[in-house]
């Protein structure tokens, strides 16, 4: 059965990358969430994708003297005041809200939200008994040489999440490398294709799950790496068609915005 991996939560209906829109997911029956840390200026770990905070925050509003607003010059403190979910009323990036799938009651909750920190993440997911996927990602300026592997496993050490409720993706393959030789325990997954320059190589024998970007993966791809053993986690697929196509094929998982349409 393919496993069902909800995009920053389930961020069709709800603001990305926030609690709410990870208990969202869940309750659609995802069989785990996907999300991304960052690092803040005094090394707190939270959950944003953007390196800026301009889409998905009101920091605009509240620090104008500080655009472009890279995560990683702002304090925990700071970036606590910020509301994470008002925006998501007002872009309605899915068209979920104009479609009726979001309810006026449900819009009135994200206002609000805030961004969560990386200790929140964890504890959610073990409330829940569910499972996290964690992407680290290359950090900006000024926190680009931080030792992210060290931090993250710390903090889960210090939560208590371990492998039966985490895993961790990255584009940055050595910190996958290096995260597995520290912990052996944790399941790692490379991520292929995130810039238009890097290559898609399904070849390096260290992995054996693969998340692929969709648009650059063919249908014959996916039946010749399911052949060789491989896992393939697509991201970041939408179309209810493809999602019929890539499961015949033999993805082992698909990772999406929408994981209440993928058919079970």
């Amino acid at each position: 059965m393919v496993t069902i991996i909800a995009h920053r939560g389930a961020r069709s209906v709800a603001p990305e990358n926030t609690l709410a829109a990870a208990r969202k997911a869940h309750a659609f029956g995802a069989d785990l969430w996907e999300t991304d840390v960052a690092v803040t200026a005094d090394d707190q770990l939270v959950l944003m994708h953007d390196d800026a905070m301009t889409r998905t925050t009101n920091v605009s509003e509240c620090f104008p003297d500080r655009i472009p607003a890279a995560f990683s010059t702002y304090s925990l403190a700071e970036i606590r005041t910020l509301d994470a979910g008002s925006w998501f009323e007002r872009g309605d990036p899915f068209g979920q809200i104009a479609a009726g799938a979001v309810s006026p009651e449900e819009l009135a909750q994200y206002a609000g939200e805030k961004v969560p920190t990386l200790r929140e993440a964890f504890e959610l997911t073990l409330e829940l008994d569910w499972f996290l996927n964690l992407e680290l990602k290359a950090q900006p300026v000024p926190k680009e040489n931080f030792d992210v592997v060290n931090a993250v496993l710390e903090m889960a050490d210090e939560v208590g999440i371990g492998p039966d409720h985490l895993l961790f993706s990255s584009a940055q393959l050595a910190w996958l490398k290096t995260l597995k030789q520290r912990r052996p325990e944790f399941e790692v997954q490379a991520i292929l294709g995130l810039f238009p320059e890097d290559p898609m190589d399904f070849s390096d024998p260290f992995f054996d799950t693969f998340n692929p970007r969709h648009t650059r993966l063919s249908l014959d791809q996916v039946k010749q790496q399911a052949a060789q053993g491989h896992k393939l986690n697509p991201y970041t697929v939408n179309d209810d068609q493809l999602f019929v196509s890539l499961i015949e094929a033999g993805v082992a998982g698909l990772i999406t915005d929408f994981p209440q349409r993928i058919p079970r």
